[in-house]
């Protein structure tokens, strides 16, 4: 059985997740690529992994770089449509950090992984990088996230059980 690429796109809409920039350092400056294919991959050694397309120029930036993986709060919606390629945001240059220990990250985030590069694996129309975290940053406050290609908040944060 064939699976129709854009019925596996609508089905996969319904998994709610949050929202990331992966940000990293390129010979112009910084660059960053709202990535919605984020996950955590192991506590020992502390890995992650991000999907990007493999036509995405950041595909090529990140072959051999570190790169910083930016879950957003739901105060950033503008940089997760900036950094989209959806709206271009005039304030988005001065929302870069650049720690000298690490990639540039992206100021106020909910959470900050700082990667080096661990592996890349081919994903079909999708490269795999994972990334060895070094550092990491987080801080209480609410999340973007997408549901359906759209991005919402988290208003009610009520826990219905412990995960």
């Amino acid at each position: 059985m064939s699976v129709d690429g854009s019925a596996l796109r609508e089905c996969l809409a319904r998994f709610t997740s949050g929202v990331t920039v992966v940000t990293t350092r390129t010979p112009e400056g910084p660059h960053g690529l709202t990535v919605s294919a984020f996950t955590s991959v192991s506590l020992e050694p502390p890995l992650v992994l991000i999907s990007v397309n493999r036509t995405s120029r950041a595909a090529d930036f990140l072959r051999n770089n570190s790169f910083c993986v930016n879950i957003l709060s739901a105060s950033q919606l503008d940089l997760a449509l900036h950094f989209a390629g959806q709206r271009p945001d005039p304030t988005a240059a001065l929302c870069w950090e650049e720690p000298g220990d690490g990639p540039p990250r992206l100021r106020d985030s909910l959470a900050q992984l700082s990667c080096t590069p661990w592996a890349r694996h081919d994903g079909g129309d999708h490269l795999l990088y994972l990334g060895e975290v070094r550092r990491l940053d987080f801080r209480d406050e609410e999340p973007l996230v997408v549901h359906r290609r759209q991005f919402h908040q988290l208003d009610d944060l009520s826990s219905v059980a412990r995960a």
